[in-house]
């Protein structure tokens, strides 16, 4: 069984339940494969990134493997604005936030709604040094744990969101992040665009952000915001203190 998000946003949940935490979220367009049923939920997989949880059945529309595996294949397409609507015959004005999917919108049997788009678009692979104008684009956005949207993100919902609209796929998650790419022994190998990870006193990957020039990083805690970076960690200049403690830092593109 295979879906596709038909909403704005959708709350993806660690268990199913409406008191389980969220983990996650599915944006407008994103596609899932639905690994398991119980009562009015779906465990599901999302495409873009194999992230697991569980959504309310109400919240998707089923699509057949063969609309999954042409969408799995399309060129990823999506909203580049903070937010826009899609509108649909009915004079129905459905609002999708920045990164929503549209990939789907010309193809009539998925797109049964008759769902179409007007406004700004973006795709394809950009040059490393776009990442930092997009992810500008966050910037005051909320901290919310589990989000992927300018109404609220988490550090490594940001991160990823962030590659994703310049057309990069990363993990989800910090700790699931900071596998990939190569190392920097140094801050002053680094570019702008690379990452840098965090860790707790256990010595778990707990929080990333995005470098920018001259030691400065964007991130989100609290809200998205820019603070500085040394060798010991993120320093807030509002606070007085360090308060992230460097753990690596990684080129990831």
């Amino acid at each position: 069984m295979f879906g596709i998000c038909n909403l704005a946003i959708v709350p993806v949940r660690a268990e199913a339940s409406d008191r389980s935490e969220i983990v996650t979220q599915l944006l407008f367009g994103e596609h899932i494969e639905i690994l398991e049923r119980h009562n009015q939920w779906a465990k599901i997989r999302i495409q873009f990134d194999d992230y697991v949880g569980w959504v309310d059945s109400k919240q998707y529309q089923e699509i057949t493997k063969e609309q999954f595996d042409l969408l799995s294949k399309e060129s990823i397409i999506l909203n580049a604005d903070l937010i826009d609507y899609i509108t649909a015959p009915n004079n129905l004005l459905l609002p999708i936030p920045l990164g929503a999917s549209l990939s789907f919108l010309n193809n009539s049997e998925i797109n049964t709604s008759n769902f179409d788009f007007e406004g700004t678009k973006t795709s394809g692979i950009k040059p490393k040094s776009a990442l930092i104008k997009t992810a500008f684009m966050y910037l005051n956005a909320p901290y919310l744990w589990g989000g992927k949207t300018p109404f609220g993100i988490d550090c490594s919902g940001f991160t990823q969101m962030v590659y994703k609209l310049n057309g990069y796929k990363i993990h989800r998650d910090a700790s699931q992040q900071a596998l990939e790419g190569d190392p920097l022994s140094f801050i002053e190998e680094c570019e702008p665009g690379d990452l840098a990870f965090f860790d707790n006193d256990e010595g778990n990957i707990t929080h990333v952000g995005i470098i920018m020039e001259n030691n400065y990083i964007i991130h989100a805690s609290g809200k998205v915001r820019i603070d500085r970076l040394d060798h010991t960690g993120i320093y807030n200049p509002e606070l007085n203190k360090h308060t992230h403690k460097l753990r690596v830092i990684k080129k990831i593109i």
